[in-house]
């Protein structure tokens, strides 16, 4: 795993392929809370990425292990639960 003390706020999330997830509001605990405007339809919250999807910070920009759009189906709720299998 990186080393989350190198994780700034609005700092570009960004899949192994290089497409924007979102951008980082701040870290908390082991997770990385990204900014209201990144939650798509949820934009009345806050997602969260598990910092085990980190796998490098270089530069302004903390890469993942997945491409984004898998990266997107493992964003969290604030209480942990995976927002893929959240039920309106």
């Amino acid at each position: 795993m990186a080393d989350l003390s190198a994780i700034k706020e609005h700092m570009d999330v960004i899949g192994a392929d290089g497409v924007h997830l979102g951008t980082v509001d701040k870290v908390e605990g082991d997770r990385i809370k990204l900014t209201r405007a990144d939650s798509g339809s949820h934009a009345d919250h806050h997602h969260y990425i598990s910092a085990g999807l980190v796998a490098e910070v270089e530069g302004d920009k903390v890469r993942l292990s997945a491409n984004a759009a898998n990266a997107a189906l493992l964003e969290e709720e604030e209480g942990g639960g995976a927002i893929a299998d959240k039920r309106d």
